[in-house]
């Protein structure tokens, strides 16, 4: 069974950096419980909620063109149709995706995937 935990992306207008570099193309990992309730204590996010994007962005964004890091600096310095993008991103990754196991069946012996859903 493979499970994916990074996704590519390619930003629709492009991150530039203080050399004038522009950098479209980048690498977002699914999110884990610490990269959504970790930046829930940083006074940045206390004095302005709409913060926590910033931040968990900054966290979960691993590659951004050939920049060293990817910190909250960078992603304060994106166009608003670029982070509106990697919300989206975000969004689809992080909670459409349900995992899926190959199971066989006991009577037939017929191989096949399901979805497992823990909320059901």
């Amino acid at each position: 069974m493979s499970f994916q935990t990074e996704y590519e992306f390619e930003l629709p207008r492009g991150f530039i950096d203080d050399n004038g570099d522009l950098h479209r193309n980048g690498i977002m990992r699914l999110a884990t419980a610490a990269d959504e309730i970790l930046p829930m204590r940083d006074p940045r996010v206390q004095q302005n909620p709409g913060y926590l994007t910033i931040i968990v962005l900054s966290r979960v964004i691993t590659k951004l063109g050939s920049l060293r890091t990817v910190d909250t600096r960078a992603i304060e310095k994106l166009f608003t149709a670029d982070l509106a993008y990697l919300q989206d991103l975000y969004q689809r990754i992080n909670e459409s995706e349900t995992p899926n196991i190959r199971v066989v069946c006991p009577r037939c012996e017929h191989e096949f995937e399901t979805e497992v859903n823990f909320i059901r």
